[in-house]
């Protein structure tokens, strides 16, 4: 088998075992087989019984985000990636970074590293949307909101008594552009804060709606 029959089998850039042994089928070794095209990196598997296509062999891009839903989960993108995805933070996330409601877990793959959180179900439950990512791919991310959410309620040990102090620590060490929180729903981040019964959330959810007020 070329690799032509092999993509005419397979059409999409990230497939799993299961698509791969029903394209090897015919053979009378597709394990063998399997084996030859991961040493010459025709395929690379991301991780067991997860594969992807080789640079050379891709007909298009495949989603990084996708791939970081279909590792481990339930799970959807959150925290640092998507704060940098939506430019609330300015620095450049290299791992993808994601919330679930399995215990935490790290994958360090071929194509990248990747990170799990751990929260509470009823934190996971709302929060997330799903977003094209062109080529019949689509990734589910947690919104503005909620992966800045993620993310305070990650940081333990440490405290606020004051929407003032939550807005010097969201600009001093977040560095996030403050203005920006203004068109933030302060409704959603008191669901959250409730999801999560965390008192930060809801200096949060304050700061938010004096940001908001400013605005008008």
């Amino acid at each position: 088998m070329n690799i032509f029959d092999l993509r005419s089998r397979i059409q999409t850039e990230i497939f799993d075992y299961q698509t791969l042994i029903n394209a090897l089928g015919h053979l009378s070794s597709p394990r063998d087989k399997i084996t030859d095209l991961l040493r010459k990196r025709i395929i690379i598997r991301v991780k067991k019984g997860l594969y992807v296509f080789g640079e050379n062999y891709r007909k298009y891009p495949y989603s990084k985000e996708l791939l970081a839903n279909l590792i481990y989960g339930p799970s959807y993108l959150s925290l640092d990636y998507a704060l940098a995805n939506y430019g609330i933070i300015p620095e450049k996330v290299e791992a993808l970074t994601s919330v679930t409601i399995n215990r935490s877990r790290r994958f360090a793959t071929p194509v990248g590293l990747f990170t799990y959180r751990k929260i509470p179900e009823n934190a996971y439950r709302n929060g997330s949307i799903r977003v094209e990512a062109g080529y019949n791919q689509a990734f589910l991310i947690a919104l503005p909101e909620k992966a800045l959410a993620d993310k305070i309620v990650s940081l333990r040990g440490i405290t606020f008594n004051s929407t003032r102090e939550m807005a010097r620590f969201l600009e001093e060490d977040l560095r996030v552009d403050i203005n920006v929180l203004g068109s933030f729903s302060s409704e959603k981040i008191e669901q959250f804060a409730q999801a999560y019964c965390s008192q930060k959330l809801k200096y949060l959810a304050a700061l938010v709606k004096e940001l908001a007020k400013n605005r008008r």
